[in-house]
């Protein structure tokens, strides 16, 4: 489920609990976008900290709906739920600060890629396993976050990045330990919250406005290669094979590649 609360100092603080590995379900991704937009469109709210339960930030989508289905409806909802949960992280009306934990997989990183910035817990690790499920997306954000080179090896090889990795490239704010984590984010978003928030609100839209590239038309051309994937059955053949290893973890921990991780049938989603 997603869930927002906002104080007294306008902080909303939205967090997503959806066990056991935060990899959400085509609903899921619709209700987080909705939140996103509705704390951004509260006058009170003046920063927004997005934050998960469990063991991870997000494991992307939920790949055995898409393996229930027998058509293509949840592979076109998980499309759009992430279209929408990342545009509406990008579009929000205040600084969204996502706070990092685990894994960060597949749809995970269309949210903090979007996000205004990024505070981690050293556990933190980033990456898209897309290509091991047939898939595709999710480039574009991950683009924001780490060098252009070091994202094509990431997306051709699965591999993942940590926090440390990340705040040596300027893409995370902070790296501090687990325990203090939401912390650490609450007292980034009080630093924004005690500014104008009318003078912030209108920051972020300019920031936005002069951005080097639209995030919106280049994620939904990645969504393409995803559809022709599928359509080629190519999807379908590697994805075959993800219930007997879903049990499979990678190093620390973390939902090996696929593991309720499917981001590209929205590109990781």
């Amino acid at each position: 489920m997603i869930t927002t609360v906002v104080d007294e100092a306008g902080i909303a603080e939205i967090t997503v609990d959806y066990p056991p590995v935060n990899a959400l379900p085509v609903a899921g991704w619709f209700e987080l976008a909705d939140a996103l937009r509705a704390a951004g469109a509260d006058p009170k709210v003046r920063v927004v900290v997005l934050r998960a339960e469990g063991r991870g930030f997000n494991a992307g989508v939920d790949i055995k709906e898409i393996q229930r289905d027998p058509g293509y409806d949840a592979l076109i909802g998980a499309n759009r739920g992430c279209f929408a949960a990342f545009a509406a992280v990008y579009e929000c009306a205040v600084p969204v600060i996502a706070a990092v934990h685990g894994f960060c997989l597949g749809g995970g990183i269309g949210l903090v890629g979007n996000a205004d910035v990024i505070v981690a817990s050293e556990d933190a690790t980033f990456g898209l396993p897309e290509v091991d499920r047939g898939a595709l997306g999710a480039a574009t954000h991950l683009s924001r976050l780490v060098p252009q080179l070091k994202a094509r090896a990431m997306m051709y090889t699965s591999a993942t990045a940590t926090a440390a990795e990340l705040r040596a490239y300027g893409s995370v704010h902070s790296v501090v330990p687990r325990e203090q984590l939401r912390d650490a984010a609450r007292t980034l978003a009080a630093e924004i919250a005690a500014k104008d928030p009318r003078v912030i609100r209108m920051a972020k839209e300019a920031f936005n406005g002069i951005d080097l590239w639209d995030v919106r038309r280049s994620y939904r051309y990645e969504q393409g290669f995803t559809f022709e994937l599928n359509l080629a059955g190519v999807a379908n053949e590697l994805r075959a094979g993800f219930g007997s290893s879903s049990g499979a973890k990678a190093d620390g921990g973390q939902p090996a590649a696929g593991d309720g991780a499917q981001p590209g049938t929205g590109g990781a989603s």
